[in-house]
């Protein structure tokens, strides 16, 4: 709801708020802009943006975020960023943009698989192959490239490095 110049307030899209115009924000409502509380006195839940589990005291001259849910009292807030300037969309943004980059740790094991990958199954290949000629039988010879496969395998840096780093 934006503050209306004479009083009162209108309710009005989001989109068609701009910095600097005052928002009212009623018990229980999510604050849509990221501003400072002019007046009114209650407690912000910011968990979803700070992951702060309490309730924060907000009065006038505190900073609020957008998405935030407010308390039990009335504020009247002054919007400082709206829309794609926002917290909310600013860490959206951060986010996508971690997503698509890659770490330079995760580079570095990208190489080291692409070469390791294949001299473990040549290897492998020619583990099967040695103790086929050496006189063993087939069994044998399966089990021991398979032992070669599952003691040489590269799951920890091919999986281990890209989870811990979602993770991280």
């Amino acid at each position: 709801r934006r503050a209306r110049p004479g009083g009162g307030d209108e309710e009005v899209p989001v989109e068609d708020l701009a910095q600097g115009d005052v928002v009212h924000v009623r018990p229980g409502e999510r604050f849509p802009v990221d501003g400072v509380v002019r007046e009114g006195r209650s407690e912000a839940d910011e968990q979803l943006v700070t992951g702060e589990s309490r309730p924060v005291p907000k009065a006038a001259g505190d900073a609020v975020v957008a998405g935030a849910l407010n308390g039990s009292g009335f504020l009247a807030v002054t919007a400082t960023a709206v829309g794609e300037d926002a917290t909310p969309a600013r860490i959206g943004r951060l986010v996508a943009r971690a997503q698509l980059a890659k770490a330079p740790v995760q580079k570095l094991v990208d190489k080291v698989t692409a070469v390791f990958v294949p001299v473990v199954v040549g290897l492998a290949a020619l583990t099967l192959v040695g103790w086929l000629v050496a006189g063993g039988d087939w069994g044998e010879a399966l089990g021991a490239a398979i032992a070669v496969l599952v003691i040489a395998c590269p799951c920890a840096l091919g999986l281990a490095t890209p989870a811990a780093l979602v993770a991280g």
